[in-house]
Formats: C-alpha cells, structure tokens, sequence
C-alpha cells in the first residue's frame, strides 16, 4: 500500500529549524516506518544562506523569501521557527488564512498573541502544535492534552527556563555570586548574550501562560502574569535557605482555587526533599497534579536543537495523523484551547503565602522587637529568625525572618512601613515558599 505525502516548509534555518531539517531529511525512512506517512521536506526559506548548517538540502528548495511557502499551494504544513513577534506572527497568520496547518516553538507569540493565532486557526479550518514551545524536547503539552485529558488539573509548577536554572544551580553548589554564575552560563552557551528575558522570569511567564492555557481550556492574558526574576537574589539568600532546608529556585506556578487561576513566575524556596530541588544546571522539570492520577513529574532537556527539534517533529507526525483521519474544517487543537474563552486570574494580592524576608539593619538594640511588631500588627506571624554579626556590610546586619502563611496584601503593607524605618535598608528581599 502506498503510503500518503505530507508535504512541509521551513520558515527560518536557525538552530532549530536547522534541526528539524536534519530530522526530515536524514530520518525520513525511520518516521515513514513508524507513522506509515512519507514526510517530503519542500521547501526551506531564510535571509541568511551564506552559513553553512550541515545539512544537505539537495531536492530541497531553498529560498530567502516566507511567501515561497506561505502561497505555495502544494504545502501542506508550515513549521515557524522564525522566533519572536515580527515578522513569525505575520507569516503564521497568512499561512493559516491560506489553509495551511501551522508548527511553532515560539512561546513568546503563543502567550502574547494566541488568542488572533487561534482564532484564525479556527476559522480557517487548520490547526497549530507546539509541542516545542515549553520544555524543549519534554513532552509536556502532550501529556497535558492527551495524557492526563480525563484529569482537572490542580495544580502546575515548572522549572522552565534553564538559564536561570543553571545560575541557581551555580550559586547553590559552589557559593558562586549571580554575575559569576550568568557569565559561566553565557560561556557554556547556556544563556543569550542578552539573557534579560530569562533572568527577570518573562521567558518563564511564557511558558507558563501556554500551560495554564492548556489546563483551563482557554487562553490566559499574558500582561496579568505577576513576574519577578533572579536578579536580586545573593549567595546570602542561597545559604540562609540551605540552612532551613530549602533550594532556591524560578518556578513558574499554577494553582486553580475557587475557579480562578493563580498564576505567578517569582524565586521560591523549595523543600530539598521534593522532587523539583533536584532538577540542576539547564534542565528543566513540569510537576502536574491532577484529581486522579496525583503528582507527576515531565523532565528533561529543556532546550538546545536536538531536544526541540524532537518536539517539532513529534507534532509534525502528530498532526499529519490528524490530517489524514479527521475531516478538514476542524481546528483540533482549539479543543484544548478555545480562543473565546477567558482563563479567570486570582489577584495576586488575594493569594496566602508563607515568606522568606531578609533585611539589612542597623546592628542597634530593639530593632528586632519592632520589625516583630509591624508584621504583627498586619497579623503576620514568623516562624523562623536568624540575625548574624556584621557581614561586611558596614554598620548594616542581615536578619532572614520565615514567616507563617500570610496574605501578600497583608506582607506589602507590611513592606511599606518597614521601609519608612531609617534603620532598615530599602532593599528588603521578599521570597515565598513552596506550598502545592
């Protein structure tokens, strides 16, 4: 029996794209045996053909312009490994119009301009996978959409981004400051030359709006995503947290309580005997609870082009199953999805925490008793303090309070009025503790 031609096309040959190419090409006869479909790499399109990739491309058209594919009749599925907003989101708009099922690894055009990706998608008949867009080869969107489909989710915490992962891992296991960390991560091409959405946890947010998305079955407003990075965290911090038990890591969180989504990407002391602490250097890890299959863990590479190729790939196969078995006019992928429904966001000042705050103050008598009393007056009470001798920091000495669970509307007013105390320095680090 011949098997059927899913025809494809390229736009952008960068390092994934590269390696999505080298899949098609070079394992061609391996995906046709288990698929039972022949996948026919058409065309490839990029404005840089001067480097060489080493791929060979022979019965492949290489071209520098995106209409090449999007206007080409004969193409059946489009993979966008362009990256940012301009010109991916333009060129994946004009291929769903033009009927073309869409492939993506771009988180950032997913969380910020899903709902018009979508609904075009939908009414268009076509479908977008983005199995690449979180945890590079893990196969987390999968598992969300079709694993655990008989499951609410309860509950998402995601270590997602490897760069920051790497620093804290660095800063944890050898007392290494945050520049050192970052500049040995740059060095290993573990993190950009500009690593500004990785560190101030945006490139978290992400990832984390696509699978709160996923869990609630609608599309999250990515602005409304409260975000902090890593910056402000020191060795201090890392050892304080070490000696209460606890690593310190960027986790992407969602929690569903009373309906509506809590959603958040910040630094969170994470207790050293789950799971998640153990997750080091550029890996990444997605801890799922759902109703009835409990806690499971997705881990594994979360970036780097083998791993994400792995994942284009595995949506590619997916997809032409799709194709070929279901009647075309459907948008599959907005089953999971659906671009008219909104997920409804818990404020952030209405969620309980408990609370890592290290201060820096005047080593001077009573300053203790007063910093007690303001967070008691704002009925927050502390479950752990220590206060060291001075720490080269002049006159200034570090006090790390643990606190009780608290409301965060509570501890910001608390905030305020300690900053108003001259003996306390304004640079008052706020962490929370992991609480599923």
């Amino acid at each position: 029996m011949e098997q059927p031609v899913i025809n494809i096309g390229i736009m952008g040959v960068g390092n994934i794209g590269t390696g999505v190419a080298r899949i098609l090409l070079t394992e061609r006869e391996l995906l046709a045996s288990r698929s039972g479909i022949r996948f026919n790499l058409k065309t490839v399109v990029d404005t840089d053909w001067e480097r060489d990739r080493g791929v060979d491309f022979t019965g492949v058209k290489m071209g520098t312009d995106a209409a090449e594919i999007i206007n080409d009749p004969g193409i059946d599925i489009v993979i966008e490994t362009i990256g940012g907003y301009e010109p991916a989101f333009t060129y994946v708009m004009q291929a769903l119009a033009n009927g073309k099922h869409v492939i993506t690894a771009n988180k950032a055009l997913l969380a910020t301009r899903g709902r018009e990706l979508f609904s075009q998608a939908r009414a268009h008949g076509v479908d977008i996978l983005f199995e690449a867009s979180v945890g590079g080869g893990i196969p987390v969107i999968m598992g969300l959409r079709e694993g655990l489909v008989a499951n609410r989710i309860l509950g998402i915490y995601g270590i997602v981004n490897g760069t920051s992962n790497y620093i804290l891992s660095r800063m944890h296991q050898d007392n290494m400051d945050f520049a050192e960390a970052l500049r040995e991560a740059q060095a290993k091409g573990f993190a950009e030359a500009d690593p500004t959405l990785d560190i101030n946890g945006v490139d978290a947010a992400h990832k984390l709006a696509i699978l709160a998305s996923l869990a609630f079955g609608g599309l999250v407003n990515f602005d409304r995503i409260p975000v902090e990075g890593i910056t402000g965290v020191t060795p201090l911090d890392i050892n304080y947290a070490k000696s209460f038990g606890y690593v310190i890591k960027l986790l992407a969180i969602c929690r569903f309580i009373g309906g509506k989504a809590d959603l958040r990407v910040h630094p969170t002391l994470v207790p050293e005997e789950h799971l998640l602490a153990a997750v080091n250097n550029e890996l990444n890890a997605v801890f799922i609870t759902g109703d009835l299959v409990g806690n499971t863990m997705f881990y594994g590479p979360g970036a780097g082009q083998d791993p994400t190729a792995s994942a284009v790939v595995s949506d590619i196969v997916d997809l032409a199953r799709n194709m070929l078995a279901r009647p075309r006019g459907e948008c599959f992928s907005c089953l999971s999805m659906d671009p008219e429904k909104d997920v409804p966001l818990l404020p952030l000042d209405e969620v309980t925490n408990r609370f890592y705050l290290r201060l820096y103050t005047l080593d001077q008598p009573g300053i203790l008793a007063r910093i007690s009393g303001v967070l008691g007056e704002n009925k927050i009470s502390i479950s752990s303090v220590v206060q060291l001798e001075t720490h080269g920091e002049k006159d200034f000495v570090p006090i790390v309070l643990l606190t009780h669970e608290a409301p965060e509307h509570a501890l910001n007013k608390a905030l305020m009025q300690l900053r108003e105390f001259a003996f306390i320095r304004p640079d008052i680090l706020r962490l929370r503790l992991f609480h599923a």
